[in-house]
């Protein structure tokens, strides 16, 4: 029998606090990626943007890392994530443009969940949505743990 993997798209707030901690939400579902049993949903804007802020001199600092080391994360992540292109056919007109990006990638990718730290940025978007798909990180793996996504 075919198991179908739950695809997630994280925001990068998610990831940042992935790597900067493990223990907590965030952590646990990026092991859950790691290991197989999530797919992340990626596009070339979002990576970008991963890279961006995780090399960033501060976060490398509050990180505790080195640059290799983010470099690995970096590469782990592109090759393990679900590449699609966006078209930018679905304008959400978020106050952040890059919370459009990150929205973007989930309706186009069909993401089951956009797992974000800031469920309340996603909520205003004009594009009317199923609450229950924009959830936070702890909410997900609660859902995920329950098989009830």
């Amino acid at each position: 029998m075919l198991s179908l993997r739950v695809l997630i798209t994280l925001d990068t707030n998610v990831l940042y606090q992935a790597v900067r901690s493990k223990s907590g939400a965030s952590h646990a579902i990026l092991q859950e990626v790691r290991g197989g049993k999530i797919q992340m949903a990626l596009s070339v804007p979002l990576f970008l943007e991963y890279e961006d802020v995780l090399t960033r001199k501060k976060s490398i600092q509050d990180l505790g890392l080195t640059l290799n080391d983010i470099e690995k994360i970096l590469r782990f992540i592109a090759y393990i994530g679900k590449t699609f292109n966006i078209y930018y056919l679905f304008r959400p007109n978020l106050r952040d443009e890059k919370d459009n990006m990150v929205f973007e990638l989930a309706i186009t990718s069909q993401s089951n969940y956009l797992v974000t730290n800031n469920v309340k940025d996603f909520r205003n978007a004009e594009i009317k949505i199923d609450q229950t798909f924009v959830v936070t990180p702890s909410d997900f793996l609660k859902k995920w743990r329950k098989k009830d996504v």
